[in-house]
């Protein structure tokens, strides 16, 4: 049986004592299900209101009358169908502006909304400018099912925010596996997996590919006098310093200890050795202050190229570049060496 009009809880709105996020009022999926209870039900319009949303203007709310929407929002969300007949006739409704004066809203009845922890957070209403002397327990059967693809839609919304949420922490979980925890560059795997798939890009685009092994010199002797500690200070700032030095598209790694690895593509022999060069300048430039004593840092590097070594694997570039900087730590440190074929002048 309906409900005397005046015995729903379709009073005027009070605040809820805890609100939740929930879409807005003009989400397509939501937009739809309005538009079959207004064709459904036949009134002037089907209105989802939620607990903590501010009415929409009418400039963003195409499928309904922004007083309508408005005269929803104002009524308090209800735990159970109301059903207003006439709400001339209604205690609390009955002194609304938008019934009492224009636009002279006559029918309204609501089915309650809630989420997939049963909490209410919304209510699904219907408006009409004639009152009813009939909604019959089939039409409120239909508004109850309506209210329950509400309620599917808010179902599928958490799951799809939940599953975005655990790919975005999956995603950061397998960047910091990728990243050096000392020194915040690519580690050692990474950076061997970059240079793997820089190589294939650049064969395919006939580009060539350089890459550079740079060794902090006289490390040992800084963690035998300063201790492990100031070492890693150091090697935080000599990475800095090298990470300033290349473009965005090149990449930096950790190839082992204080060794670097720095994958160029797209560079020339005499580009590397250029990057090569200035990442030496850079770390020679200016001391670095360790327990209270100014250190002056340089570094070796071996710079090798499929320009000099169209053939070479990238371990063979690796090993030519090693071959290089051992080269350069001969001659006295704080040098740039570039690797060579052997019948080269």
């Amino acid at each position: 049986m309906n409900k005397p009009a005046d015995q729903g809880r379709g009073g005027l709105a009070a605040p809820l004592p805890e609100q939740v996020e929930v879409p807005l009022d003009n989400d397509p999926q939501l937009l739809r299900i309005r538009r079959i209870g207004k064709k459904l039900f036949d009134v002037a319009n089907c209105v989802i209101a939620f607990g903590n949303t501010i009415p929409p203007q009418l400039s963003s709310d195409p499928a309904a009358n922004g007083v309508e929407t408005a005269f929803c929002h104002d009524i308090s969300l209800s735990d159970e169908t109301v059903v207003v007949h006439d709400t001339r006739r209604h205690a609390s409704l009955a002194l609304h502006p938008a019934v009492n004066g224009a636009p002279h809203i006559r029918f309204y009845a609501s089915h309650p909304v809630y989420n997939q922890d049963k909490v209410l957070v919304g209510n699904l209403s219907l408006v009409d400018y004639t009152p009813r002397a009939l909604f019959r327990e089939s039409e409120r059967q239909m508004l109850a099912d309506l209210a329950g693809l509400v309620e599917r839609e808010l179902e599928l919304r958490s799951v799809n925010a939940s599953q975005l949420d655990l790919q975005k922490k999956n995603k950061n979980l397998r960047r910091k596996s990728l990243i050096d925890p000392l020194i915040g560059t690519w580690n050692r795997g990474a950076i061997m997996r970059i240079l793997t798939i820089e190589a294939i890009r650049c064969d395919k685009a006939g580009l060539p590919l350089s890459l550079i092994v740079a060794d902090l010199d006289y490390f040992k002797k800084i963690n035998d006098t300063y201790g492990h500690p100031a070492g890693d200070a150091v090697l935080v700032k000599v990475a800095s310093r090298l990470r300033s030095c290349i473009r965005p598209q090149e990449a930096l790694g950790r190839y082992g200890g204080e060794e670097f690895l720095i994958v160029l593509p797209g560079a020339s022999h005499a580009t590397a050795m250029t990057v090569a060069e200035r990442m030496r300048a850079a770390i020679a430039a200016q001391p670095e202050a360790i327990g209270g004593t100014n250190l002056n840092l340089t570094i070796s590097a071996g710079v090798a190229s499929t320009d000099m070594f169209p053939t070479a694997t990238t371990e063979e570039l690796i090993s030519r570049a090693d071959v290089a900087l051992y080269a350069a730590k001969d001659s006295g440190r704080n040098k740039v060496m570039n690797a060579t074929p052997p019948d080269s002048p």
